[in-house]
């Protein structure tokens, strides 16, 4: 007679272990992939709110008028939009203390957006460390399970007079199972987090030109404005 070889049933005749492998890997799986379903549109939607601020702000708008659209929009804004927020509402904050010291001015706009920028940057990145985990650590725990499957199988045997491959191959195909499972949860965790990796990077260079830029153009005008107050 012809042995069952499908993985539902070499699973149910598997020993417990390798059921609980088998279950965590699917678990762990499941996990990642809603992660990475997340993650893709976290970043898509991080891609268009700063393509829409980034328009809004080389429109000509003025920097005031910006800046309270940012305020009544906080709660949706996206990462370069709050960053900018940060910059101004701690430049307007220094003005109002009648600070005119060009470089405390810079300097503090400088850190209140460089803060803003760690914050986003911590938030975007969140889950990536999950998806690392899961690719690197998968497929150790399905080679896991596959070496208990095979010294059960081979203990199983050893009770037996006459061994053949048709009494050897269920255990052993049931033990490899595990390693399968682990790679299916490991190899789609990898390349999403390296796909993640590359686009969160992007990100980071656009936001970190945008600091510098805004920057230069707070700077033009605290030169504009000790020029006028003089």
């Amino acid at each position: 007679m012809s042995q069952d070889f499908s993985i539902i049933h070499l699973l149910l005749n598997a020993s417990w272990v390798v059921q609980l492998v088998v279950l965590l890997l699917m678990g762990v799986s499941v996990a990642s992939w809603a992660a990475i379903f997340r993650k893709l549109v976290a970043l898509k939607r991080v891609h268009a709110l700063n393509d829409e601020f980034e328009r809004d702000f080389w429109s000509g708008k003025s920097l005031n008028e910006l800046f309270g659209a940012a305020t009544q929009n906080a709660k949706m804004a996206g990462p370069m939009e709050r960053i900018f927020a940060s910059g101004m509402r701690e430049y307007q904050k220094l003005r109002e203390r009648r600070i005119s010291d060009s470089g405390l001015l810079m300097d503090g706009a400088r850190r209140a957006m460089r803060a803003s920028f760690q914050r986003e940057m911590d938030t975007i990145e969140s889950n990536l460390s999950m998806l690392a985990s899961v690719g690197s650590v998968s497929p150790y725990v399905g080679l896991f399970g596959t070496v208990w499957g095979i010294m059960h199988a081979f203990t199983g045997l050893a009770a037996l007079q006459q061994v053949t491959l048709a009494k050897v191959a269920p255990g052993i195909a049931e033990a490899l199972v595990a390693t399968a499972i682990g790679l299916f949860a490991a190899i789609p965790a990898v390349l999403a987090y390296n796909r993640f990796a590359r686009d969160i990077d992007r990100v980071s260079i656009k936001l970190e030109t945008f600091i510098e830029e805004f920057s230069n153009i707070l700077q033009r005008n605290v030169g504009a404005q000790s020029i006028s107050g003089h």
